[in-house]
C-alpha cells in the first residue's frame, strides 16, 4: 500500500547522500519533496503541516548542521516523526480483570468488521484465550450467516440467536441487536469464555440511525475495547468517518483493512494524528492468518525501505515447526547429507509464512528490487512440490541418479518441463553445498566460521596444511641472510644459536659458554657472503 509513498520519500533522501554539509536551501527542497509526496499519498493537510514543520525545525537546528552524516540524520528526523504520526507506540488489548472481555467492533459496512472478527478470535485463540463471536450485525443481508462461516473457519464458536436479513438490502431495523449483543454477553459469561467480541453492523455511509444503534450497543454491554474498523483504501474521507464515529460512539482503538491493496493509505497516516486514538491492528489479506499487531515504528521501517525484520521473525516463529526444525539442525550437525526430501520439508515450512512477495518486503532495501519482487510468482512453490512428489524416495534420496529417462517421468508426472527439473535439480545443489559447509563449521558461504564449530580457524573443504611448516626464503634481506645463516650452523653440526642470558641473572642463569669459532676459510662461499656471518 505505501509502495509509491515509500518510492518518493526513498529518491528524495537519495538526492542528499554525499553531502558534508546541508544548506536551508538543501532542508527546504527536502521537506518540499516530503510534502508532496505525502498529499500525493492522501495524507490529511493538517497532518502534512504538522509533519512537515516538525521535520524542518529539527532540520535546521543543531542536531543536523553538527552531524557527522547530515543526510542519515534527516533520515532519522524523518522516522521519528512519522513513528509519531502513527501513534508512537505500540498499544495492545487491555483485557478485563474479571472476564470476560468485551470488545465491540464498529465501522461502515464493507470495512471488514466481519472477517476481522475471526481474525481477533483466531488470534486470541492461539494465546490461549476462549473468544466467542456475537452476532448482532442483523442488518446486513446474510450478515449472521457470513459470521457463522467465519467462526468455523477460525475454529470458535458464534452466538445468533437471530438469523437476521435474509433477503434484499434494507434501512429498516430488523431485530433487536442491543438485545443479542447483552445476551451474548450473559451467554459467554455462562459458558466460561474469556472474550467476547460482537460484531455490530454498519451504514454505507454515516447516518443517524448507524450512529445510534452503535451508541445503544456500547451503553448495554459497557466493552472494555471499541475498535473502529476503517478501510485503509478510502482516501481522504477516512478522516470524516473516523471523527464522526469519534464523537458518536468514542471508540478506544483502530483496526486498519485492507492494508494489501494497492490505494495510496494516507488513511493510515492520518487517522492515529486526527483522532488521537492508537491503531492497533493491521488486516494483511483474506486469510485468518493475514492479521498482525501494528507497531508504528515497523511500519515507518516499511515506510523508509528499511525493512521489518522483527515482523518476520515473529512470523517464522509462529509458523515454522519446531520439531522439524530440531530434526534438521540434528542432521547438519551429524553431518548427514541434505536431500531433496528435506528440501520439501524447507520450501513446505516456508509456504506457511505465506506471501513470498509480502516476506520479501519486509527485508531493509527491497524497495530497489520491487518490480522484481512483484513480478515474483507465488506458484513457483507449488511447482516445486508437485516436482520433488513426483519423485520416488530413492530419487529424492539421491538425486544423482536422475538420468534423462528419470527426468522426463518426472516432468510428465508435476506437469512442467525437463528444464524446470534441471533447474529445481541446479538450485538443490547449491543448497546442498552450503548445508554440507555448514555441517563441517564453515558457515554460510563467504562467512567465517563460528568459534568453537569443528573446522573453525580453517577453511571447510579445503586441504589442511601440514603440522610442521617448511620456510621458504623471506623476500626481507635482512631477514633472508638470518635463514640462511641458520641453516649453515645446521649443517656445520650446530643448531641455531639460543640468546644466552646475562652474569648476574636473577633468575640464576650462570655465566654463557664461550661461543665456537668455525673457520670460514676453509668453505666454498659465494664472494661476499661470509659479511653476512660476520667474518673480516
Amino acid at each position: 500500500m505505501f509502495n509509491s509513498l515509500s518510492d518518493r520519500l526513498t529518491a528524495t533522501f537519495k538526492n542528499l547522500r554525499g553531502r558534508g554539509r546541508l544548506s536551508e536551501a538543501d532542508i527546504d527542497a527536502t521537506v518540499r519533496e516530503i510534502r508532496r509526496a505525502l498529499l500525493d499519498a492522501d495524507v490529511a493537510v493538517p497532518v502534512v503541516r504538522e509533519f512537515t514543520a516538525a521535520i524542518r525545525e529539527r532540520a535546521l537546528g543543531a542536531e543536523v548542521t553538527g552531524a557527522l552524516n547530515p543526510a542519515q540524520q534527516v533520515v532519522k528526523i524523518v522516522n521519528e516523526e512519522l513513528v509519531e504520526i502513527l501513534g508512537g507506540q505500540t498499544r495492545t488489548l487491555q483485557l478485563a480483570k474479571v472476564p470476560p472481555t468485551v470488545i465491540m467492533l464498529a465501522g461502515l459496512q464493507g470495512a471488514g468488521k466481519t472477517t476481522l472478527a475471526g481474525k481477533l478470535a483466531y488470534a486470541l485463540k492461539a494465546q490461549g484465550h476462549t473468544p466467542i463471536l456475537v452476532a448482532a450485525d442483523l442488518q446486513r443481508p446474510n450478515a449472521v450467516t457470513q459470521l457463522s462461516v467465519v467462526a468455523e473457519r477460525a475454529g470458535v464458536p458464534v452466538f445468533a440467536p437471530h438469523p437476521g436479513n435474509q433477503g434484499a438490502e434494507t434501512e429498516a431495523v430488523i431485530g433487536d441487536p442491543v438485545g443479542v449483543a447483552r445476551d451474548g454477553i450473559a451467554f459467554a459469561r455462562d459458558k466460561q469464555h474469556d472474550v467476547v467480541i460482537v460484531d455490530t453492523a454498519g451504514r454505507l455511509g454515516v447516518d443517524q440511525v448507524l450512529m445510534q444503534q452503535a451508541a445503544d450497543i456500547r451503553t448495554a454491554i459497557d466493552p472494555d475495547e471499541v475498535l473502529f474498523v476503517i478501510d485503509a483504501m478510502i482516501g481522504q474521507d477516512a478522516v470524516n468517518t473516523a471523527t464522526a464515529f469519534l464523537q458518536g460512539v468514542d471508540f478506544t482503538g483502530v483496526v486498519l483493512s485492507k492494508l494489501d491493496g494497492d490505494a495510496r493509505g494516507g488513511a493510515a497516516l492520518s487517522v492515529a494524528k486526527v483522532t488521537g486514538r492508537p491503531i492497533m491492528f493491521a488486516s494483511t489479506g483474506e486469510k485468518l492468518t493475514d492479521f498482525e499487531v501494528f507497531h508504528p515504528d515497523r511500519m515507518a521501517g516499511r515506510i523508509l525501505d528499511m525493512g521489518d525484520v522483527l515482523t518476520l521473525i515473529e512470523q517464522a516463529e509462529r509458523a515454522f515447526d519446531a520439531e522439524q526444525a530440531e530434526k534438521m539442525a540434528q542432521k547438519v550437525a551429524e553431518g548427514k547429507d541434505f536431500t531433496l526430501a528435506d528440501f520439501l520439508v524447507q520450501m513446505q515450512q516456508m509456504k506457511k509464512l505465506g506471501s513470498m512477495k509480502k516476506m520479501l518486503g519486509m527485508l531493509p532495501g527491497m524497495g530497489q528490487m520491487r518490480e522484481a519482487i512483484e513480478s515474483f510468482d507465488e506458484r513457483e512453490v507449488d511447482r516445486i512440490e508437485a516436482i520433488i512428489h513426483s519423485m520416488t524416495p530413492a530419487e529424492r534420496e539421491n538425486p544423482k541418479i536422475i538420468n534423462g529417462s528419470r527426468r522426463a517421468r518426472i516432468a510428465r508426472g508435476s506437469g512442467t518441463t525437463t528444464t524446470a527439473i534441471n533447474q529445481l535439480l541446479e538450485r538443490f545443489e547449491g543448497a546442498q553445498k552450503m548445508m554440507r559447509q555448514m555441517s563441517r563449521g564453515g558457515g554460510m558461504p563467504g562467512m567465517p566460521p563460528m568459534p568453537g564449530m569443528p573446522g573453525a580457524g580453517k577453511r571447510a573443504g579445503a586441504k589442511q596444511a601440514p603440522q610442521k611448516k617448511v620456510k621458504g626464503k623471506s623476500g626481507n634481506p635482512a631477514k633472508r641472510a638470518q635463514q640462511e645463516r641458520e641453516a649453515l650452523q645446521k649443517a656445520l653440526g650446530g643448531g641455531p644459536a639460543a640468546p644466552a642470558a646475562p652474569a648476574g641473572s636473577s633468575f640464576g642463569v650462570g655465566k654463557p659458554a664461550a661461543k665456537e669459532e668455525v673457520d670460514l676459510s676453509s668453505l666454498q662461499l659465494p664472494d661476499g657472503f661470509d659479511k653476512l656471518l660476520g667474518g673480516r
